[in-house]
């Protein structure tokens, strides 16, 4: 099955089992290993992408349903000149990163999630990473980055409320 997509802006063909899983493709045709391979069953989080600019886990998302998406990777979540994303400047920032499995998943969602709640609170932040394991860390820094990202978004931009963290 041939399967034409956007991935990380650029456009994508396939020639593959439409049941090949995303992460497979990303990472073993198009050797974008951001995603990680960890429990291939969807529970993890590690694997996550944006697809259509909502988080999917990449190892249960075949390739044959993304005809006409677009797919962004976290090799691709930075735009023009950044060299990284602010939310990953945030997590580098907080030294949240350890053995560095789960923080492209992480990012991934979280990214979304801030998008989507510029006022979250640390609960609403806790519960948006349901769906995300991290075996380093204890939660609380990965909390503190995001608050951090969003406070500093929110005071560049007065048109919006503070963030209340």
């Amino acid at each position: 099955m041939t399967v034409t997509f956007q991935l990380n802006g650029e456009r994508c063909r396939l020639h593959d089992d439409p049941m090949t899983p995303l992460l497979d493709v990303l990472r073993r045709e198009k050797f974008l290993t951001g995603a990680k391979a960890v429990c291939r069953e969807g529970f993890c989080g590690a694997c996550t992408v944006h697809v259509d600019g909502e988080p999917v886990m990449s190892c249960l998302k075949p390739v044959g349903l993304l005809s006409g998406c677009s797919v962004t990777t976290i090799e691709g979540l930075s735009s023009g000149d950044q060299a990284l994303h602010p939310l990953q400047a945030a997590f580098e920032a907080a030294d949240v990163v350890q053995c560095g499995m789960c923080f492209p998943g992480m990012v991934m969602s979280l990214s979304a999630f801030v998008r989507d709640n510029p006022q979250a609170t640390r609960p609403e932040i806790k519960a948006a990473m349901a769906g995300n394991i991290c075996r380093c860390t204890g939660y609380e820094r990965i909390v503190d980055a995001v608050a951090d990202h969003l406070e500093a978004r929110n005071s560049a931009n007065p048109a919006q409320e503070a963030v209340h963290v």
